[in-house]
């Protein structure tokens, strides 16, 4: 039997997404090592507070009491949870039976902070056939060119992890001028800059990936788009920008000089090579990565030199199209 407590935080925004908030809080009933609260944070959303609200009575549902976004909605939930690991699930995503089981395997390791996972993705159409695997990260899944499982890594990605309760009191929460708000450009590296802070200021703290922690993340036609593809590339660029200036650009950029230079020029090259045994489809891979890479440089870029700008305790904020 488990000797930890298991707090879940869900963090919602929308109506839109009510069947799969739904298979997400059915998927931590169903966890063969029941979690002790499972915590739905609603973010400034009276009405889908009131559903859920009626609609799941064994479920904690509040109200988002700190900044309007993720990372506020995640620090309430990190306020109100009472278990010995706080652990983080994506709204829109469904976690494995043992999801929790394996989590606590892992952390029978004392030296280990953190624990992350593998997200798959729940594709609700065909694959783009465009759509290379070194770029998953735009629908929210691991991708090609991340560490293997077991490996010790700079950090987690934020539908899939949880930590040790204390990593809460060196780590003063998720910055609420970076990451996802509705209605705003896709936004996101709220957990990258949780986690780098928490190496600046705990060089010990050890964050591993272990695939066998599992989740199944829903992407939608939207999600599958082209259109979408590029949003979510410069939104990306954005998003470094803001974590360089908070934890400087060594720690920020550390992994993204690795990928940019070793996994995206073979990317490229494995797509041609495919396209000469016949596989067009490698052509388009090939494309999409050298055009993701440059609209993500080009997010990166704009939002460096509107940088100076901005109030030295914010993030610039970059207007919706």
């Amino acid at each position: 039997m488990s000797v930890r407590d298991y707090s879940v935080v869900i963090c919602v925004y929308t109506e839109d997404r009510w069947s799969q908030i739904c298979a997400a809080i059915q998927s931590l009933r169903d966890q063969r090592l029941p979690c002790t609260e499972i915590i739905v944070v609603v973010d400034y959303n009276r009405p889908l507070y009131e559903r859920l609200l009626a609609a799941m009575p064994d479920v904690t549902v509040v109200q988002n009491t700190d900044t309007k976004g993720l990372s506020g909605a995640r620090n309430t939930g990190v306020a109100l949870a009472g278990g010995d690991i706080i652990a983080f699930l994506d709204d829109d995503a469904t976690a494995h039976p043992d999801w929790l089981k394996i989590i606590e395997d892992t952390y029978n390791d004392p030296a280990i902070t953190g624990v992350g996972g593998l997200t798959i993705p729940n594709w609700q159409t065909a694959r783009p056939w465009w759509m290379p695997e070194e770029f998953y990260w735009v629908v929210g899944c691991n991708y090609l060119g991340m560490p293997p499982s077991g490996a010790a890594v700079r950090n987690l990605l934020g539908g899939n992890m949880s930590f040790r309760r204390e990593v809460f009191d060196i780590v003063d929460g998720f910055q609420t001028g970076i990451g996802r708000t509705a209605n705003k450009r896709p936004l996101g590296c709220e957990e990258t800059e949780f986690c780098i802070r928490l190496a600046q200021r705990s060089p010990d703290a050890v964050l591993v990936m272990d695939h066998r922690v599992r989740i199944w993340h829903f992407v939608s036609d939207k999600r599958c788009r082209f259109s979408y593809f590029l949003s979510r590339c410069y939104a990306e660029g954005i998003s470094k920008a803001q974590v360089t200036a908070r934890v400087g650009s060594g720690d920020g950029l550390a992994n993204e000089r690795r990928y940019v230079t070793r996994t995206l020029p073979l990317g490229v090259l494995t797509g041609i090579a495919d396209l000469f045994r016949g596989h067009p489809a490698g052509l388009g891979r090939a494309g999409a990565i050298i055009v993701g890479l440059g609209t993500t440089a080009v997010g990166y870029i704009g939002a460096r030199l509107y940088a100076p700008k901005a109030k030295s305790d914010q993030a610039p904020q970059l207007q919706t199209t």
